[in-house]
């Protein structure tokens, strides 16, 4: 099927170009979001007709986006959320996520300009591409986090998706027997006494 875009649209063309797409993607998306018109006789005219406004409201959105685009390109951005030790968020982070997040912020970004191919779904630090324009594209880093204290160490670096890594040291040997026994009480091994359980307890008793 054969549209005339009427923006700038990545992979096919410039304003006023006429190119070959297909059905489905002209219809659902290029046509009723205002990016093309099909191509016909009547609607070439009209384009021609329109083109100096066209382009016009082109560049003026153009301007407006590289504004907000000076403000927003490099920033980072914090998300807390709640994750397993691994790092694995329960739950994820959306395009339509990041576009509130953005707009809380006094960012006006619609989830369709936030360039994410799929959901975050584990901690860590980032960057996604915004389309603020179709000829301005910035990148934005969120810093994904469970605790603002964690969000920090992140960014100095530290790798926060074992219990290890969160915790400052190794919690396998963090609880050693000798901390709860006597020396005494030992095995030869180190290890620890099991404690009885109440059957035991009342065999003793009976004998």
């Amino acid at each position: 099927m054969q549209v005339i875009l009427l923006e700038r649209v990545n992979k096919l063309g410039g304003i006023g170009d006429t190119v070959t797409v297909k059905p489905g993607f002209a219809r659902n998306y290029l046509i009723p979001t205002g990016r093309a018109l099909r191509a016909n006789e009547t609607n070439k005219a009209r384009f021609e007709a329109e083109r100096a406004q066209i382009e016009a409201r082109n560049e003026e959105r153009k301007s407006e986006a590289r504004k907000i685009a000076d403000e927003l390109d490099g920033k980072t951005f914090v998300v807390i959320r709640s994750a397993a030790e691994t790092g694995q968020l329960y739950g994820s982070v959306s395009s339509r996520d990041i576009s509130d997040l953005l707009k809380s912020e006094g960012f006006k970004v619609g989830r369709s300009q936030v360039d994410l191919n799929q959901a975050i779904k584990a901690i860590g630090i980032t960057d996604v591409p915004v389309e603020l324009h179709p000829e301005v594209r910035v990148s934005i880093s969120l810093n994904i986090a469970r605790t603002t204290d964690e969000a920090e160490r992140q960014v100095r670096g530290e790798d926060l998706t074992s219990a290890e890594a969160i915790y400052g040291e190794d919690i396998n040997d963090a609880a050693q027997p000798e901390e709860f026994f006597e020396e005494d009480d030992l095995y030869d091994d180190g290890s620890a006494p099991a404690e009885e359980t109440d059957s035991e307890e009342e065999e003793q008793s009976e004998s």
